[in-house]
């Protein structure tokens, strides 16, 4: 199983990549991966990707702990992921409270995938916008470019909450999967190319297999739409593909 990731800024963004990307193993099945979205209308956005994503990863390498020495587990990919959700949240809430941070701090979309590779079974939870692709079908969560943040979220009872989610995807059989923030749909021309070639630049990132035994995959996808197509994402970007080999 090979996992490739990318995290670009987008070409109308000067100071900071807003967006963020983790990928942890929680024991030998289980892997996680999130890619985060920080609101560009919010303050300091690229801190809220950051400190969700750096939340997750402590959160994986806890429950990595944990289940070294539990002897009863349940094999539930839902469950699992509801537990990491929960202790997000409460994650959140600590720091926003011990930081006395602003909502307007702590805005970030969050899609998280998490695949049990001993099941060959996952599932994936999106938090606002972004794309994801399994096996070849894309799906888009899309809402106007008005995402429902986690952050607007952390005063209310969490299980309630959480039963509301319908941004998920289960999966199974996996062969080629990916998670995308919507930067991903925000590729437009830079330079003009000495050819008429045209490119899809979706499809070509999330299904194209070429260069899929470099680890750099993603990225030499990237240098190509810029340099041989003149395309680049005017939004950030942050994406993880996973491939079975």
């Amino acid at each position: 199983m090979n996992i490739h990731t990318a995290l670009q800024i987008g070409d109308y963004h000067l100071n900071h990549c807003e967006d963020f990307l983790v990928t942890k193993k929680i024991d030998s099945d289980k892997i996680l991966c999130a890619v985060m979205d920080g609101c560009s209308t919010a303050m300091e956005s690229q801190f809220a990707s950051t400190l969700i994503g750096k939340i997750l990863r402590k959160i994986c390498i806890e429950k990595g702990y944990k289940e070294l020495y539990e002897t009863k587990r349940i094999n539930n990919i839902e469950e699992d992921l509801k537990s990491i959700v929960k202790d997000l949240f409460k994650e959140i809430i600590s720091i926003k409270n011990q930081l006395m941070l602003d909502e307007k701090e702590l805005l970030t979309t969050l899609i998280i995938l998490l695949y049990n590779e001993k099941e060959n079974e996952g599932i994936i939870l999106s938090i606002g916008d972004g794309l994801v692709c399994i096996n070849g079908e894309i799906t888009e969560f899309e809402r106007d470019n008005k995402p429902d943040y986690l952050a607007y979220h952390l005063k209310e009872n969490f299980e309630n909450w959480y039963g509301n989610q319908t941004q998920k995807i289960f999966f199974n059989n996996l062969e080629d999967i990916s998670i995308a923030t919507d930067g991903i749909s925000t590729f437009m021309p830079i330079k003009k190319t000495v050819h008429d070639e045209i490119i899809d630049p979706i499809s070509y990132l999330l299904t194209n297999q070429s260069n899929s035994d470099s680890e750099e995959m993603l990225l030499i996808k990237l240098k190509k739409l810029q340099h041989h197509y003149g395309i680049k994402p005017t939004d950030d970007l942050a994406m993880i593909r996973i491939i079975k080999i």
